[in-house]
């Protein structure tokens, strides 16, 4: 759980406190503190999905609270922005589709999780989430010497370019949860589809009691010898032995009616020989 992604993405959770200091603390090195420890924040945010796949360290943990880090930078960032009224007025505009963006796509998620259906990150989606960073952290850093207002300005419009990527993937996930509501819905009501369902289960119990039949009809007939008690001690006996001992006995008793037929036949002769000395 605590491998290096994870802490990097726990790193980005503490330090939003620090940067939200910054509404309360007017001076412009704070403000430039806000600024790098964002820029920094934002960097770690591509460090710890590209450590943990190639140090094969992917945790139900990270998966967990890597968005839910993302969300509660950009959406403190975006407040420390209006609050120290950083941007124009209108750019509000961008600001509060991203908020309402973030909103919505969360309860989406949680409403789909009930069905066990899964909602990943579209390719627009990480481009949003990139201009949305430059933006921010240009718009924080603004007040540097070295940088000036025309970094600020140019960060004001890659914020609009985010507020509009953000509707339009916000309207994509709206959209794919719609269309799997409605089709849910529709299968409700369609009362073919639910007959077809019935006849599948029924076929599948029928099929497993047939199975089950075959499989036990298979086990009879593979089933082990039967014992035999015999003076007191079990003896295997098979059927194909039960078999031989009554054809030996058989074989026995027809040659025990040979070996007696002939004696009887010579002591008839004998008789019969001594019954004729007599006569004479």
């Amino acid at each position: 759980m605590y491998n290096l992604p994870n802490i990097l993405t726990i790193s980005r959770i503490v330090v939003i406190p620090v940067i939200f200091l910054s509404i309360y603390i007017h001076s412009t090195l704070w403000s430039i503190l806000a600024g790098v420890l964002f820029v920094i924040a934002s960097i770690t945010d591509y460090l710890d999905g590209y450590l943990a796949r190639a140090r094969n360290q992917n945790s139900i943990l990270g998966r967990l609270l890597d968005p839910i880090a993302d969300k509660l930078l950009v959406v403190s960032a975006l407040l420390i922005v209006v609050a120290n009224n950083l941007v124009d007025p209108l750019s509000y505009i961008p600001v509060i589709i991203i908020m309402c963006r973030e909103v919505l796509v969360s309860g989406l998620r949680e409403f789909l999780s009930e069905f066990h259906v899964g909602m990943p990150v579209t390719r627009l989606a990480k481009w949003k989430t990139g201009f949305q960073m430059t933006a921010i952290s240009m718009i924080l850093l603004q007040n540097l010497p070295l940088i000036g207002m025309p970094v600020g300005v140019l960060g004001e419009w890659l914020l609009w370019v985010a507020g509009i990527l953000t509707f339009v993937t916000g309207y994509q996930y709206f959209e794919k949860c719609l269309d799997y509501v409605c089709t849910v819905e529709h299968n409700k009501k369609n009362p073919v589809r639910e007959v077809e369902k019935e006849v599948k289960k029924i076929a599948a119990k029928v099929k497993e009691s047939v199975e089950s039949a075959v499989a036990k009809k298979a086990a009879k007939r593979n089933r082990k010898p039967q014992t035999a008690a015999v003076d007191g001690n079990t003896k295997k006996v098979s059927k194909p032995a039960t078999k031989s001992v009554k054809r030996r006995k058989t074989t026995r008793s027809r040659s025990k009616t040979k070996t007696t037929a002939p004696k009887t036949k010579a002591a008839a002769a004998s008789a019969t020989s001594e019954s004729a000395t007599d006569t004479k």
